[in-house]
């Protein structure tokens, strides 16, 4: 049997602060999108799992470092891990510094059902200011429209747009790329002018609002595979509806 490719998701928020409750809000969020899972795990520096019985205080603890450190659900034969990084204000839009919310699930039919769900509860708990979930495939390919080459700027693949470093995007409120699933905080879908009724019925009619007053909007009903022609082209037309994403419209 071969595996499927992992779901990746990414999601981008203001930097961790004090007693910040926001990695709490993040896992409890995952564990109630995907009913049955315990995120009680963590690996430790020789690459063993060790349990954790008091992981809400032990991720309390870390989070008044600024730290968000992987917790996974213990299971080599299905695993989920989510972690957090600092990223500098160096690094990031507007220069200022950023918390960015990594996670990985198998991208069976329970995931898939679920993504959606997923995506929201972290990117919500988060505060983020946007986010998204991509199957690994297509995220490989979507890193190449920010990647450098050895000639300088980014030369993407099949055909999509190169777009600029995070660095060089003018506010964190505008998204850096677009995934299969996106999520779009209110301040995020004003940023980029989404939803335009009569530009986005076909976006729209796979988009839902947020509790926040955010979107999370799927550019694909099945998840985004770029080999297929259809898929690749949603892509493009989605990139071209939005050209503040990646930072490409004139300043």
């Amino acid at each position: 049997m071969t595996s499927r490719p992992p779901l990746i998701l990414n999601v981008y928020a203001p930097a961790l602060v004090g007693d910040d409750n926001r990695t709490l809000a993040v896992v409890h969020g995952l564990e109630q999108a995907l009913p049955g899972l315990r995120m009680e795990w963590r690996v430790t520096e020789r690459r063993r799992l060790a349990a954790l019985p008091q992981r809400d205080a032990w991720l309390s603890e870390a989070a008044t470092r600024g730290e968000f450190p992987l917790v996974c659900n213990g299971d080599e034969q299905y695993p989920v891990v989510i972690s957090g990084r600092h990223r500098s204000a160096y690094v990031s839009p507007g220069g200022r510094p950023q918390l960015q919310v990594h996670a990985k699930l198998p991208l069976d039919a329970a995931v898939i059902t679920a993504a959606a769900d997923v995506l929201e509860a972290v990117a919500e708990g988060a505060r983020a200011f946007w986010g998204q979930a991509t199957p690994d495939g297509a995220a490989l390919d979507i890193a190449h429209q920010t990647a450098p080459t050895l000639e300088g700027p980014p030369a993407p693949r099949r055909g999509l747009p190169a777009l600029k470093l995070f660095e060089h995007i003018r506010s964190p409120e505008i998204p850096y790329y677009l995934g299969w699933l996106n999520y779009w905080s209110a301040a995020a879908a004003r940023a980029i002018g989404f939803p335009d009724p009569a530009r986005d019925a076909e976006l729209l009619s796979r988009a839902r609002r947020t509790a926040t007053g955010g979107w999370v909007v799927r550019l694909t009903d099945a998840p985004l595979d770029l080999d297929n022609p259809a898929h690749l082209d949603t892509l493009k037309r989605t990139y071209e509806r939005f050209p503040e994403i990646g930072g490409r419209s004139a300043p």
